[in-house]
């Protein structure tokens, strides 16, 4: 019987080369395969529960997701995961803080993980209307100066009319102060020698683009001879 220690193994000296082994062994080696992200939609969400789609690759069946505040650097985990398909990530997220940025990871069950190079995620609240909807007064026609003003809350708000009518000359006949919502005029109810009612639209803008409208009217009167007079 042959003991394995008489055994001697022969190779011709071309056989190995330095290196050779330690090559094959990382060209055998399984290749690992990160997930990726490359974008988000939508881009700008309230802290409410909404919907996220994500796209990318690599998404394997069901990965986990987080999302990452860029200047606190707390992780929050998303609990509704829905793999659409391999490049596409559906989620539900609902994140009870202010404001912030944040960079979203995914990863898969085997481990591989991949986070996005951006901060794709922006977390707002939308514009909210502090002036009542409805009416801004009786002003006197053909009168000048400040008429009203209209306010809401939130990050960098501009206003800007919706509709034709505040700044139409030959309706209210006024300006919009698109930073201060200051309602300014030269020469009110424009074209008009009789009371009327202006009914129009303003928006509410924040930095991150969300908007609120608000309905509001402002009126006309006039006195017994067809001339302006306060109200």
């Amino acid at each position: 019987m042959t003991n394995y220690k008489d055994i001697k193994y022969q190779f011709p000296a071309s056989a190995i080369t330095s290196g050779d082994i330690a090559a094959a062994r990382l060209n055998n080696a399984p290749a690992e395969t990160k997930p990726t992200v490359a974008s988000v939609a939508p881009t700008t969400i309230t802290n409410d529960a909404q919907n996220i789609v994500i796209t990318g690759t690599n998404y394997v069946a069901i990965p986990r997701v987080d999302v990452i505040n860029t200047a606190t650097g707390i992780w929050y985990s998303v609990s509704t995961v829905t793999r659409d398909s391999a490049t596409q990530l559906t989620v539900n997220l609902t994140l009870a803080v202010d404001a912030g940025t944040y960079r979203i990871r995914v990863e898969n069950p085997d481990g591989n993980s991949g986070i996005s190079a951006a901060s794709f995620l922006t977390v707002s609240d939308a514009p909210v209307w502090t002036t009542s909807a409805g009416s801004l007064g009786s002003v006197a026609g053909d009168t000048s100066g400040t008429v009203a003003t209209v306010a809401a809350t939130g990050d960098t708000i501009a206003y800007s009319e919706t509709t034709n009518v505040l700044t139409n000359a030959s309706l209210a006949n006024c300006a919009l102060n698109s930073s201060t919502g200051v309602i300014t005029t030269s020469d009110f109810d424009g074209s008009g020698t009789t009371a009327r009612t202006h009914t129009f639209t303003i928006r509410a803008t924040d930095a991150q683009s969300q908007t609120a409208d608000r309905e509001f009217t402002l009126t006309s009167s006039y006195g017994a001879t067809g001339g302006g007079q306060f109200n």
